[in-house]
C-alpha cells in the first residue's frame, strides 16, 4: 500500500508540474507588462517563437521525470535542445528583448517543475 501512495504522490505532483503554463505566462507578462506597439511584447515573442506552450509542457516533464528519476544531467540536455532547437531564431531576431523572455521563461518553467518534484521527493521521504 505504501508503493502505491508513493506512486500516487509522483502522479499528482508530475501532473501539477505539467500545468505551469499559465503562471509561467503570467510571470512574462509581469516581465514585460504591455506598452505601445513599437516595442515587441510577448504575444508578438509568441508569434516569432511558434510552439512555445508546447515545448514548454514538454520541458517541464522532462525537468519533473529527470529530477524524481535521480537524473539531474538529463537537466542539461534538456536546456542543451531547447536552447540549440531555438539558437536560430533569437539570433535572426533584431531585438534582444526576445532573448531576454525566452531565458525568463525557461528559467521559470524549469523552476515550477522542480518545486513540484521536490515536493513529491519531499513526500515520499515520509514514508
Amino acid at each position: 500500500m505504501e508503493m502505491v501512495w508513493k506512486a500516487l504522490v509522483v502522479a499528482v505532483c508530475g501532473a501539477l508540474a505539467l500545468l505551469g503554463n499559465g503562471p509561467v505566462r503570467a510571470l512574462l507578462r509581469r516581465v514585460d507588462p504591455p506598452r505601445p506597439k513599437p516595442d515587441p511584447q510577448l504575444l508578438d515573442a509568441q508569434e516569432r517563437l511558434p510552439g512555445g506552450r508546447w515545448i514548454g509542457v514538454l520541458e517541464r516533464a522532462g525537468t519533473y521525470a529527470c529530477i524524481v528519476a535521480g537524473f539531474p544531467g538529463g537537466l542539461v540536455l534538456i536546456l542543451a535542445v531547447k536552447g540549440l532547437g531555438r539558437y536560430p531564431e533569437l539570433r535572426a531576431g533584431d531585438n534582444p528583448r526576445l532573448g531576454e523572455l525566452f531565458i525568463i521563461g525557461t528559467f521559470a518553467s524549469m523552476l515550477w517543475a522542480a518545486a513540484f518534484a521536490g515536493m513529491a521527493y519531499g513526500v515520499n521521504r515520509l514514508w
